[in-house]
């Protein structure tokens, strides 16, 4: 697999979180659309995990680019954006799995084991014999096979509680409450899941009353080298 992530910390999260997956191998990690193609032309890779905002270009950019120059490559994207035009061009660009950042490795693990599946059932076939087949053959790639948050948390909210938390560096309850737009007790639940995954650790902060509160910050080593609720 290419990882192709223009934030190198991301970068190290994508290929450590990969490289724990049985059955891949990271080939490289490029943080360009220029180098994700010249990195194609000189390895063999089956998959690429591609970011779509790069800085020299869209990820879809890339993908038609691949294709133009005869690169069979399959494609995981990555972004953040929720824009669902950009989905229906990667699904018309043959894009297999779509990840919306920010993501922990039970969601990716997950994606990957499906298409690993879906690897080992085509390979070395010329036909499929029946419609059973297909279908189960396309859920392998398609279907994320598990959810990765404790009963009583969404998806929806977990993720911008985790964007805000690495994005800010080091938040509260309180602030990430006001950010995500959720009560403060709500808010702490994420966090402390965040902290029990190992995705952030949990220190005082004095306030300017004298009684300190929980501050929760991003721990990028975590991010790289743990996982959440599996």
């Amino acid at each position: 697999m290419l990882v192709v992530e223009d934030e190198p910390i991301a970068a190290a999260a994508h290929t450590a979180y990969v490289r724990r997956v049985p059955g891949f191998t990271v080939v490289g990690a490029v943080h360009t659309g220029r180098d994700a193609l010249r990195t194609l032309a000189a390895e063999a890779v089956d998959l690429v995990l591609l970011d779509m905002h790069l800085p020299d270009g869209h990820g879809l950019d890339v993908v038609r680019a691949m294709r133009a120059q005869g690169q069979l490559a399959d494609v995981v994207a990555v972004t953040s954006a929720r824009d669902l035009e950009v989905v229906r061009a990667a699904v018309s660009l043959g894009v297999v799995q779509y990840l919306l950042k920010p993501f922990v490795f039970t969601t990716l693990r997950d994606r990957l084991e499906g298409y690993h599946a879906f690897r080992e059932r085509t390979g070395g076939r010329e036909q499929i014999a029946t419609q059973g087949e297909v279908d189960e053959v396309m859920a392998g790639v398609r279907h994320a096979t598990t959810n990765p948050l404790p009963k009583g948390l969404a998806e929806e909210v977990w993720g911008r509680v985790l964007q805000t938390v690495r994005e800010r560096g080091a938040a509260s309850a309180t602030e990430v409450a006001d950010a995500v737009g959720v009560a403060r007790v709500t808010a702490r639940r994420y966090l402390e899941h965040l902290a029990e995954s190992g995705l952030a650790t949990r220190s005082s902060r004095h306030t300017g009353n004298g009684r300190p509160e929980v501050e929760y910050r991003w721990n990028p080593a975590g991010a790289a080298g743990r996982h959440t609720a599996s």
